[in-house]
């Protein structure tokens, strides 16, 4: 895959599955805040090497990539999935279109492994792009398919929304990030606390 300035690019991470990191490309979601951070090829290019198997996968021939508007429907359509499976709808009630978004990125080819002389594991794939976005739908449809997708939460945060795995014990995690969301959170707190023993002075 060509390298870019997108390559600086850093996306947050640790949504707990490589789908929920991808589908959180979309930054507050539904608030006055929502950014895309996939506006062109350039990020998707950046997004995948960096969510990518270790070391960035290479092209074994000349690609056609995917469009990014094509990335950008697969993620809205694993968003979907996601939401209507927390709800224990049944995947009936997902639309066929998103349906058959996620089934056909699903059966494009993954990415292959392969060890080379000097010992280093290696990935390569027709098309990187596809590949990767094939690993994502994979992970979106054993999410949902398994035990897991009982743990899937929404950020607490009003202006974040994020979709998380909640790995914590006892099941009650309430943030994506306690660096982002919950230390904004404990901040409110704490200044609407000291605003009331101010008033009540």
């Amino acid at each position: 895959m060509p390298r870019s300035a997108a390559d600086t690019r850093r996306f947050r991470h640790g949504a707990g599955r490589l789908a929920l990191d991808f589908v959180r490309t979309l930054n507050r979601r539904g608030t006055p805040q929502e950014n895309e951070e996939l506006p062109d090829t350039e990020a998707l290019f950046a997004w995948v090497r960096q969510f990518g198997p270790s070391g960035g996968v290479v092209a074994v021939a000349p690609f056609a990539a995917v469009s990014v508007a094509d990335a950008r429907q697969l993620r809205e359509a694993i968003h979907e999935l996601i939401v209507v499976a927390r709800r224990g709808e049944g995947l009936t009630a997902w639309r066929s279109l998103a349906r058959e978004r996620v089934n056909r990125a699903a059966a494009a080819p993954t990415p292959i492994p392969a060890v080379d002389t000097w010992g280093r594991v290696r990935w390569s794939a027709p098309d990187p792009v596809a590949a990767t976005l094939s690993l994502i739908a994979r992970d979106a449809i054993d999410l949902v398919d398994s035990a897991a997708i009982a743990r899937v939460r929404a950020c607490a945060g009003p202006l974040c929304a994020v979709l998380f795995l909640d790995e914590s014990r006892p099941g009650t995690r309430r943030w994506c990030s306690m660096n982002t969301c919950g230390n904004r959170a404990k901040k409110q707190t704490s200044r609407t606390t000291k605003q009331k023993q101010h008033t009540a002075s």
